[in-house]
């Protein structure tokens, strides 16, 4: 018999309770969505203009990111892919981790996204790689 009774097990948390943060962080971008769908950033003086693409004429790695936006929002994903590529696979990336964090909230286990060191040099390369060649002249097709 043990000298320290151990504590009690505590009470597993309510799904309800489980799935705030998944489903704020979902109608949070949702409402973004909406927002950028309603107001086309296509019309001039709705939204400030890129400072780095004012200041020096480079397109920056979110150039065209509202104009993707837009388009994601009315359904037209060439257009999205023409106005910012990278985006466009940041918003599927981002499906994804929603879909596997509400599901892993529903199933009572944590989120935790951990990656190498490996893969955020990868990462960032891929980035790094787009924001350069998307300024060159035989990259301009990755341009908005």
């Amino acid at each position: 018999m043990d000298a320290f009774p151990s504590a009690p097990a505590p009470a597993p948390t309510p799904p309800a309770k489980r799935l705030v943060a998944p489903l704020a962080t979902l109608a949070g971008v949702v409402g973004a969505f909406v927002y950028v769908g309603a107001v086309d950033p296509n019309e001039a003086g709705h939204y400030p203009t890129c400072p780095l693409l004012a200041l020096t004429g480079i397109l920056c790695p979110g150039c065209g990111g509202l104009r993707s936006a837009h388009a994601v929002a009315h359904g037209d994903l060439v257009t999205a892919a023409g106005a910012n590529a990278m985006a466009v696979a940041g918003y599927a990336a981002f499906a994804v981790l929603m879909v596997v964090w509400i599901t892993r909230a529903v199933k009572g286990r944590r989120m935790d996204i951990s990656l190498t060191r490996v893969q955020w040099w990868v990462l960032g390369t891929v980035f790094a790689v787009f924001s350069v060649v998307r300024n060159l002249p035989f990259g301009s097709a990755l341009a908005p």
